[in-house]
Formats: C-alpha cells, sequence, structure tokens
C-alpha cells in the first residue's frame, strides 16, 4: 500500500493531484501533448504507474484537471468583478477583460495556447464539464445587464456576440502567451474592440486622425 504523504487521505490525494498536474506542465513544456504517454506522466511524478490509474485513466483526466487548476482562480475573480451589479456594465466588462488576459501569463494557462496545444485543447469537454466555460457564463451575465440597463446597443444575440468575442479574447491570450511584454497593448485594444462591438463607443486611436467620444 503506498505511504501517506499527509495527516489525511484528503490531503494526500490532494498532494499527489498538484504533483500529477505539475508533471504534465513540465512535460507540456518539453514535448508535444500527443507524444506525452501515461507512464512519462508517472515517472515525471514519482509514481508507480498502477498509482497513477488509480487517479486517472487517460490524460484527458489529467489536463482536465490541470486546466481546472489554472482556471480556478481566474473564474474567482471573474465572478467577483460580474457580481458587482451596481456598477456600470462597461466598466466590469474592462476589469474581465483585463483579468481573463492578465491570466494568460500564467504558465499553466499559457500551455493552453502553444502552437502545439490543439490536440491538448480538443480533450477538454464541451458545454458545462469544461472550466472555461465559467468565464463565458459569467461574461454573458454582464452583457445581458448591460442591454437590459440599456448601456449595450445593438445587441440582438447575447450568446452570439459573447461567443464572437469569446474568439478575439482567444486571440489575445494567444498573442500574450507568445510575447508576454504585449500585455497592455493587447488588453487596450480587447477593450475598445469589445466594448465598440456592443454599442459603447471608446474612441479611435489618435494616429487614425479620427476624435470620437465615449459614450459610456
Amino acid at each position: 500500500m503506498p505511504r501517506i504523504r499527509a495527516a489525511t487521505i484528503e490531503e494526500h490525494h490532494e498532494m499527489v493531484w498538484a504533483d500529477l498536474t505539475e508533471a504534465v506542465r513540465r512535460l507540456l513544456l518539453e514535448r508535444d501533448y500527443d507524444s506525452i504517454t501515461m507512464g512519462h506522466i508517472a515517472t515525471e511524478a514519482g509514481l508507480a504507474r498502477n498509482t497513477l490509474y488509480n487517479y486517472a485513466a487517460d490524460k484527458k483526466t489529467l489536463v482536465l484537471e490541470l486546466a481546472r487548476r489554472a482556471s480556478r482562480p481566474l473564474a474567482e475573480q471573474v465572478a467577483a468583478i460580474a457580481a458587482r451589479s451596481r456598477e456600470p456594465a462597461a466598466q466590469r466588462l474592462r476589469e474581465i477583460i483585463e483579468v481573463i488576459l492578465s491570466g494568460s501569463t500564467n504558465h499553466a494557462m499559457r500551455l493552453m495556447f502553444l502552437p502545439s496545444a490543439g490536440p491538448m485543447v480538443a480533450d477538454l469537454p464541451d458545454g458545462q464539464a469544461n472550466p472555461f466555460t465559467v468565464l463565458v457564463v459569467e461574461v454573458e451575465k454582464v452583457v445581458r445587464e448591460g442591454v437590459t440597463a440599456g448601456e449595450f446597443h445593438g445587441v440582438d444575440d447575447v450568446q452570439l456576440t459573447v461567443e464572437l468575442l469569446s474568439g478575439a479574447m482567444r486571440a489575445g491570450c494567444d498573442r500574450i502567451s507568445r510575447d508576454p511584454a504585449s500585455l497592455a497593448a493587447t488588453v487596450r485594444a480587447a477593450q475598445r474592440i469589445t466594448l465598440a462591438s456592443i454599442g459603447i463607443d471608446t474612441g479611435i486611436d489618435a494616429a487614425a486622425g479620427i476624435t470620437t467620444h465615449d459614450k459610456n
């Protein structure tokens, strides 16, 4: 029977899961996702193969847990901002954009945007089982509140609008993961594009030779 490393079984399991997800993270920095085997993960985590299978049946399970752990602090921050319903929706949306894009500087999150990460991201489940779905839900909440309050305009389909904006956010995360120094500029661009798409005129860079005014 494996030696228990903590005061309780629950704490021991948490420590093992932390070791496993950290092992996956380290391996992803060294090799393509498709080339990683359960044997590689067991060795990297310092576990026997049969012990690993007591925790996860396959790589998908481990990737999902890695995504859950990486997204949890981000989801909590976004939910807290979305819950400030007395504040203007545009202000909350700006903050959410900054939080999400800043989160892409996290090492575990950056793995999701590596050129070789496609198969790994594809292994994440769809719908509510995907740990990143909660971010979309919170953004939808803020956009709906903005529409109801008359703050946002021209949004006929909130869900579709947020899905399209999610694509833009992913592009921003991808940019930042490749070039962390671009964070500030990418946040500003994402805020401008997002708010403009829902009827908030954020102005155009002076270099374009046009001056507009923020309706918010």
